[in-house]
This record gives structure tokens, sequence and C-alpha cells, in this order.
């Protein structure tokens, strides 16, 4: 199956296949292509230039884009898609005044989540979240990273990790599989903290290994939940069972967390609120992407990444949503983008690159998403008529997308089955 798109006003994010991510001053330059043309064959970015190139032959498809943009879709490297029910009760305790730490020690937050996804059956649960990956694929999203972290028991998280591996096979959006066992102690482990962590490693750890649940290991280093040497003992874990380390550090407070992703190579560090000059040096010259999170800040009215410092110190930036039901009930990458422009300062340049090419490399997928680049798959954002590409963070409130496809294949913009 061959489509060629013809007149498209431009052409974002056109890359070489060796640009694996971008850093510093680099974050402001997006290579584009006005007046364009582009082919998929299969599911396969196949060809692209200008239109004064555009090849002389047939293809079973043709799409006239005058006026439209096109580029890649989103890449989202920080989820948590998989889970039970909602916490608008919490979303009012917090409008009432209650800060998001008083309502966790009430039995709130993180732990509420586990409750209800306890008590909720696989089938239903991924009910449930396929409906919210749906939802995403719809918003531009083609490439996707789901944690567990709402089960906190063994059953509860492997249902958890194989409800993402179902959706992984049922629908074509990449997804990669991230372990969060350790995103909060259980009430029964409360007073027996290396009791719990006994059971991450040695009995939950070895089961995700058995049955290729998950890529990932992430931890939630933070004051009030996993220190800095219970993080260090459960990414050792990780890495033993072949997988890689991506952790929550510095949302609330700076403790050490980074310079420990840092030394067991984390694929990326994420929240990244509150930043030290020593946090920021220490980032430099490492392989680890510093993932920021802004419609959390937004929803929980707490400090945003200081990224005008970070990408000044010349690190790279990634941007995802952090989609959860207690801190960012919304997986609309459009808005994060716009969100990163309006408190960040981010410029749509870097918000851009943040949200394909660097999303891409904080997922492990940059030899496949994140860029127009041959070979690499056509998942696709066509917008609906714009004046520039400003207007993507600019309209933020607007729904821009004409169309989206996801290797080569358009999916449905309205809510209808997708799989």
């Amino acid at each position: 199956m061959t489509t060629l798109i013809i007149n498209i006003k431009e052409l974002l994010q056109v890359r070489e296949s060796n640009i694996l991510k971008v850093s510093g001053p680099e974050m402001a330059l997006l290579p584009t292509i006005k007046n364009a043309y582009l082919v998929i064959k299969d599911t396969l970015i196949a060809e692209f230039g200008p239109m004064k190139n555009v090849p002389q032959k047939t293809f079973d498809k043709t799409i006239d884009a005058t006026g439209k943009i096109i580029l890649p879709t989103w890449c989202d490297s920080h989820t948590h898609i998989v889970y039970a029910g909602n916490r608008e009760q919490e979303f009012v305790d917090r409008i009432n005044g209650l800060s998001y730490e008083e309502i966790a020690n009430r039995g709130g937050g993180i732990l509420n989540s586990a409750q209800k996804l306890n008590q909720t059956t696989e089938d239903e649960l991924y009910d449930q979240s396929k409906e919210r990956l749906e939802e995403v694929m719809r918003l531009g999203t083609g490439a996707v990273e789901i944690k567990s972290g709402y089960g906190l028991t063994l059953d509860g998280e492997l249902k958890m990790l194989r409800v993402i591996k179902k959706l992984a096979q049922q629908y074509p959006i990449a997804i990669k599989a991230t372990f969060l066992g350790a995103h909060a102690f259980p009430l029964a482990y409360k007073e027996n903290r290396q009791g719990y962590l006994a059971l991450l490693i040695h009995d939950i750890l070895p089961q995700i290994a058995k049955e290729d649940l998950a890529q990932y290991v992430d931890v939630f280093c933070e004051t009030g939940y996993f220190t800095v040497a219970e993080t260090e003992q459960i990414m050792e874990a990780g890495i033993r069972f072949g997988l890689k380390p991506k952790i929550h550090v510095n949302q609330f407070n700076s403790i050490g967390g980074i310079q420990s992703g840092i030394k067991y190579d984390a694929l990326s560090v994420d929240h990244l609120e509150v930043m030290t000059t020593e946090d920021i040096e220490a980032l430099k010259n490492t392989n680890t992407m510093p993932v920021a999170l802004p419609s959390c800040s937004y929803f929980l009215s707490i400090p945003y990444t200081p990224a005008r410092q970070m990408i000044a110190a010349g690190l790279p930036l990634a941007l995802a949503t952090d989609f959860n039901p207690g801190s960012t009930p919304s997986g609309n990458m459009n808005f994060v983008v716009a969100t990163a422009c309006i408190k960040m300062k981010m410029t749509p340049e870097e918000a851009i690159n943040a949200a394909t090419i660097n999303g891409a490399y904080a997922m492990n997928l940059s030899d496949s998403h994140g860029s127009i680049t041959i070979g690499k798959k056509a998942n696709l954002i066509l917008t609906k008529p714009l004046s520039s590409y400003y207007q993507i963070p600019y309209a933020f409130g607007s729904n821009l997308i004409d169309c989206v496809f996801i290797e080569g294949k358009k999916i449905p913009i309205q809510k209808e089955a997708l799989n």
C-alpha cells in the first residue's frame, strides 16, 4: 500500500537517521520543508521532499494537504494509563486546601488507586485502559510508555503489566512497559520497608522476567516515599533481571535521586520540578534524558521544571504527560506542548523537539519514531489548515488535528473502536 501526500504547507522535524536527540541550543532548531510531499509505503516513511521533486508515478492513494502541516506523532515517555476508577474527590480536596502530601498521608493518593485496582478484574482494567489509549492516539500520540505501580501487591502489579502487554499486542501504537512497584509503600508494609523491597526484588521481579512483562524499572525516589539507598537497591535488582532504570525524581525535593539515576545509567529521570545547580551539572555529558511533566505542575499547582536553565546548560529535555488519576488526569500531549511554551518559556521549536525526537529517545525508540526520517514508522499528525506551526501551542484549547496516521494507517479521530 502506497500513499502520496502532496502540497504539505510545512513538513516538520525532518532528520537524518543518525540524530537520536537534541540538546542545548540545538533544541531551538526544527528542520522543516515548506511546500512538501511525503510518501508512505505500508507502515514506513518511504520518501519526502519539496513539491518540485514530487515523484511522477502511480500511488494507491493521494492526499492533498494544502494549507496543512505534517509533523511526527507525539512520543509520550511517561504515563500511568493503566489504572482503575478515578480520584475526583481528591481533586476537590485540593481545591479545598489539602496538599498532595496531606491527601497521601490519610490514605489517599497512590494507595487509593491501589485499593481500587486490586478490586478490579484484569478484563475490567483492560477495558478502562484501552479507552484512554484510544483517546491519546486520537490526540496525536504514536508511542507511549505505561507504568505499573497501582497494584503494590504481587497479583496487582502483574495484572497491570499483563494489561499493558495486551494493549501492546492489540494496538499499532508503540508501547513500552515499566515496572513501578516502588511507587509507594502499601499500608501492610508501613513498618516493614525491607519486607516490601524483598517482595519487589525476590517475588515480583523474577515473575516479570519470566513472562517478559516489562522493559524498564522505575522508583518514586522522594521524601516520604523511597530513599536514595532504597532506589539504588531496586535499580540494581531491576538491572539484574534485564530492566533498564527510568526513575521519578525531584518532584517535591532534591535528595540525590538524579545522581543515583546517572550512576545506574538510567534512560531517563522524570519530573524535575525542583532542580539545584548540582542536579543540572550532574546531568551534563550523560546518556540520561531529563523529562519534564508540565501538565502535572499545572494540575497540582507546583513549580515547573526549569527548562530555560537546563537548556542553557546544554542539556536535552523531553516532555511527557504523566497521565494518571491523581496528579495528571490527561494524556493530551498538545496541551503539554502548549503548557511548556506558556509556563516554562520553551519556544515552539524546543517544545516540539522535546515531545517528538527527545521523547522517542526516552523510550529507546530513536530508530523508529520521533522524526520524519526515511525508514521510520509512518506515524504522522496531519493538522487542520494553520497559519504556522506556532498555532499549535498558541491555540492551546483548540483541536487542530485533521487526522493521525499510525504505522501508515489513518486512525479515526472520532471516538470509535480502533482495534
